[in-house]
C-alpha cells in the first residue's frame, strides 16, 4: 500500500511538472521573467532572501507575486487552469474556479465601487501563478498560484509532492441566492458539519471547546509563514502605493484575556477526537475530509485519519455563536494539522477556511533534509 501510495504522488508530480512546463513554453521572455523564480531552499544568503519571497503569502485580492491572467492570452489562461488542475481533486479544483468567478458577483454586492487603485477593484482576472525553479528537473521546484481567497503553495521534491499548504480559500459573499430559491454556499459543508459537531456537544465539552462567546474578525494565524505559539498575521496587504491601510489591532479584532483565549498555541485548545463518541468522530472525519479533500487522493493526509488515535489526536474548538447565521470561528489542531475557519465579516457572510501543516508548511522541513543530503 504505502508503495503504491509513494508511486501515485510521483505521478502527481510528474503531471504537475509537465503542464508547469507547457505553461512556461508558452510564456515569451518578458512574461518569464515575471513568471519564473528561484529554485526553493538550496541555501545561501540569496536563498534565504528568495526562501522569504517563496514563504510569504497573502490571502487579500493584493500583489501576489507571479503572471496574472491580465498578463496572458487566451490560450495560456488554460495552460494555468490545467496546471491548477493537477495539484487539486474534482472538487478542489471546482471550488478554486467557483471563487475565481465570484468576483464577479461580489463586484455586484458592493455596487461595483470598490477601488484598490488598480484598473478593477474585485477582478477575477488579478490571480497570479508563478513557478520556482525548473519543472521536472533533480532540484527541487514548485509553484504557487493566489489572489483574492484562494492560496495555494506546491513543493515537488525528489520527484515526489512533498508539501500542499499552507492551502486557502474563502468564499464573499458565502451564499449568494440562486434561480429556483437555491443557494450558491461553495463552503457550505465546513461550515455546517462542525456546528453539528458544536451542537452535539454534552454541556461539559462544550464548556471545553467553546473558547470564547466572541468570534474573532478572522482566522487568527492571519497570513503568518509560521505557526508558533500566539502567532499573528504579518501583513495582509503587500507594501505598495496604494496598500490599504493596516489596522494597528490584531487581525481578530481581540485583546488581552480575549485574544488569549483564542490564540494558537502548541498545545492545542478544545475537545480531543478521542473524547467524542462513535458518531461525533465520524462527523470530525467528514469535517477533515472538507480541508485535506481538497488535493489530489494520492498526496492527500486524510488516509491516516482512518487511525483512531490520529482521529484522536485533532483537538476541534469553537468561538462565537452556535446559530445558523451568526458569526462564529473554529479550530481543527493536531500534529502537523492546523485548520482555521472563520466566517464573521459581512453579516457572517464572508468565509475564511484555511489548512496548514505547522511542521512543513512550504515544505521546509524536507527542503532542509534534502539540504543537509545534499548540499553537506
Amino acid at each position: 500500500m504505502a508503495q503504491a501510495v509513494t508511486d501515485a504522488g510521483r505521478e502527481v508530480a510528474d503531471r504537475m511538472a509537465e503542464a508547469a512546463t507547457a505553461w512556461l513554453d508558452s510564456l515569451d521572455p518578458a512574461q518569464r521573467e515575471v513568471a519564473v523564480g528561484p529554485a526553493p531552499g538550496v541555501g545561501g544568503e540569496a536563498d534565504d532572501a528568495a526562501e522569504s519571497e517563496r514563504t510569504r503569502w497573502f490571502y487579500t485580492p493584493t500583489d501576489h507575486g507571479g503572471l496574472t491572467f491580465h498578463q496572458q492570452r487566451p490560450a495560456q489562461h488554460r495552460l494555468v487552469m490545467r496546471l491548477l488542475s493537477t495539484g487539486l481533486s474534482e472538487a478542489g479544483y471546482t471550488t478554486v474556479a467557483t471563487v475565481l468567478g465570484l468576483e464577479n458577483v461580489l463586484d455586484r454586492y458592493e455596487g461595483f465601487s470598490v477601488d484598490f487603485g488598480w484598473e478593477r477593484g474585485r477582478d477575477p482576472g488579478r490571480y497570479f501563478l508563478r513557478v520556482f525553479g525548473e519543472p521536472g528537473g533533480s532540484r527541487p521546484w514548485g509553484w504557487r498560484f493566489g489572489g483574492h481567497h484562494v492560496s495555494l503553495h506546491n513543493l515537488v521534491v525528489d520527484g515526489r509532492v512533498v508539501a500542499t499548504t499552507p492551502c486557502f480559500l474563502g468564499a464573499n459573499p458565502a451564499g449568494s441566492p440562486l434561480l429556483g430559491g437555491a443557494s450558491l454556499r461553495l463552503l457550505g459543508a465546513p461550515e455546517d458539519l462542525a456546528r453539528e459537531l458544536v451542537r452535539s456537544l454534552n454541556p461539559e465539552l462544550a464548556a471545553r471547546a467553546v473558547l470564547l462567546s466572541r468570534a474573532p474578525d478572522d482566522i487568527v494565524g492571519g497570513n503568518s509563514p509560521r505557526i508558533d505559539n500566539g502567532v499573528q498575521r504579518t501583513g495582509l496587504w503587500r507594501p505598495g502605493p496604494r496598500t490599504p491601510a493596516e489596522p494597528a489591532s490584531p487581525v481578530t479584532g481581540l485583546h488581552g484575556a480575549d485574544q488569549e483565549a483564542v490564540a494558537i498555541m502548541a498545545e492545542p485548545k478544545g475537545v480531543p477526537g478521542a473524547e467524542l463518541d462513535a458518531t461525533q468522530r465520524e462527523v470530525l472525519r467528514a469535517l477533515l475530509a472538507t480541508y485535506l479533500d481538497r488535493v489530489p487522493a494520492a498526496v492527500s493526509p486524510l488516509p491516516r485519519y482512518d487511525d483512531p488515535d490520529a482521529l484522536g489526536a485533532v483537538h476541534f474548538a469553537w468561538a462565537g455563536s452556535t446559530a445558523a447565521g451568526e458569526p462564529h470561528y473554529y479550530r481543527l489542531q493536531g500534529p502537523r494539522l492546523l485548520i482555521e475557519w472563520d466566517n464573521t465579516q459581512q453579516h457572517a457572510n464572508h468565509a475564511h477556511a484555511v489548512w496548514r501543516d505547522p511542521e512543513s508548511d512550504f515544505g521546509r522541513d524536507v527542503l532542509a533534509a534534502h539540504r543537509a543530503a545534499h548540499h553537506a
